[in-house]
């Protein structure tokens, strides 16, 4: 059946880095799924549509969510004082080692579902735990919420506690058996999702190579987060120069393989050569990156670099679910750096943060993340009348509000075309 209305509001978006496009109260029409243009007035073809009305507020495509992680959402915000290794030991494998128990997985996914509903994203790549089940289950609730993501069942065969890991047969066999079951779900995606390189082995990376070419799925993990973590995998992986190339090795490294690696904070000139010349995406998640003190991502360099990057709120090394959270603390940490570590490099602009937020991620899963036509309509609408100030701002002004001050919450969403509220 044919699907035709249009939005109307203040409209923005970002065609390119650091361009900001800007219709006042203007029409955004959805037909079919898909933008169709941005009208001051409504042409005669479109006469007799439907006309949702939000006018004095802000409307923005969905905002994209490159990593997180759905079994942490329990217990964001604690353990904070934590360097990465150790928070993982104390937090995250006890925690994750609860979704054995489906009911309890059940109960946990579908409150970060609900949380995932309300925010302002629209599309997120996202780590269970390595319990097949327990993954399904969050694919459903997903599917059923309406959201399209991509979703990894983990794997993890070494360096980790006897309850939290597979062997190697077994982690590459429920894999197998989660990536024919997926194949039910039409919105929500699989994802090959290796934990890190301390927690697979060879053989099991080879094994998920292989599946990869197999079931032509794409790959999310981590690299070059933390520097005991990059001195670990150069002991584990003697062989290779650099952390990328532990990834590289098995096919798991871009290319044909479509592939994010979330962090980056440290990645050296090879490490980065390859990720540009493979095409690898570079999930940027300043919070947790301070957080579990990681440090501060070159994002603008790479941004200059002309490397893919989006954001990702890393719950629950990030606290907060919000990418408009993310957004400013990029902007943030990217000042940092600018004053502590190269004066050279510029910090990011707000026009830059909506687009790492909106295209930049978004572009991981086709044309997203943009209000071009042909652009799959995913969009959320703010309303900021919440946020008093005696100030009379413009559109780019109560944008930037929104982005710093609101509670990251829309009034309304679109996924694809279709209202989730």
């Amino acid at each position: 059946m044919d699907q035709i209305y249009a939005l109307k509001g203040n409209i923005f978006y970002t065609p390119a880095c650091g361009q900001l496009a800007i219709y006042p109260e203007s029409y955004l029409v959805c037909e079919n799924g898909r933008c169709a243009g941005i009208f001051g007035q409504l042409p005669e073809r479109y006469k007799n549509i439907p006309v949702e009305d939000h006018s004095g507020k802000l409307i923005l495509p969905g905002l994209i969510d490159l990593h997180l992680h759905a079994s942490q959402y329990a217990y964001r915000g604690l353990g904070m004082d934590m360097e990465l290794l150790q928070w993982l030991e104390s937090n995250a494998f006890p925690e994750e080692s609860k979704f054995a128990d489906l009911e309890y997985a059940e109960e946990a996914y579908r409150l970060f579902t609900q949380q995932l509903t309300k925010s302002a994203t629209t599309r997120a790549c996202i780590f269970a735990t390595l319990h097949r089940p327990a993954t399904l289950k969050l694919m459903e609730l997903l599917e059923e919420a309406g959201l399209h993501c991509y979703v990894g069942k983990v794997n993890m065969d070494r360096n980790s506690p006897d309850i939290l890991r597979e062997t190697t047969e077994e982690s590459l066999e429920e894999t197998r058996l989660w990536l024919e079951e997926s194949a039910r779900f039409v919105n929500n995606k699989p994802m090959l999702t290796p934990r890190f390189t301390p927690s697979c082995t060879d053989a099991l990376m080879a094994g998920l190579g292989r599946l990869q070419k197999e079931f032509q799925v794409p790959m999310q993990s981590h690299l070059s987060e933390n520097i005991p973590e990059i001195h670990w995998v150069s002991e584990l992986c003697p062989n290779t120069r650099f952390y990328g190339e532990a990834y590289h090795q098995f096919g798991l490294f871009g290319g044909d393989c479509p592939t994010i690696m979330a962090h980056c904070v440290w990645s050296d000139k090879e490490e980065r050569e390859l990720m540009k010349r493979q095409g690898v995406y570079i999930a940027h998640c300043p919070q947790s990156n301070m957080n579990i003190s990681s440090g501060i991502a070159p994002v603008k360099s790479y941004l200059m670099e002309g490397q893919k990057v989006g954001l990702g709120s890393d719950v629950a090394g990030g606290a907060h679910l919000s990418i408009f959270r993310a957004m400013t603390d990029a902007i943030q940490c990217s000042k940092l750096r600018w004053r502590l570590v190269d004066q050279n490099i510029p910090a990011l602009t707000m026009p830059e943060a909506l687009y790492l937020a909106t295209k930049g991620g978004g572009s991981f899963f086709g044309q997203v993340g943009s209000f071009e036509k042909g652009y799959e309509f995913d969009a959320i609408v703010m309303d900021d009348s919440d946020l008093p100030t005696t100030r009379k701002c413009s559109l780019p002004e109560r944008l930037e509000r929104v982005i710093y001050l609101s509670d990251g919450k829309p009034c309304a969403k679109y996924v694809a075309g279709q209202r989730l509220f």
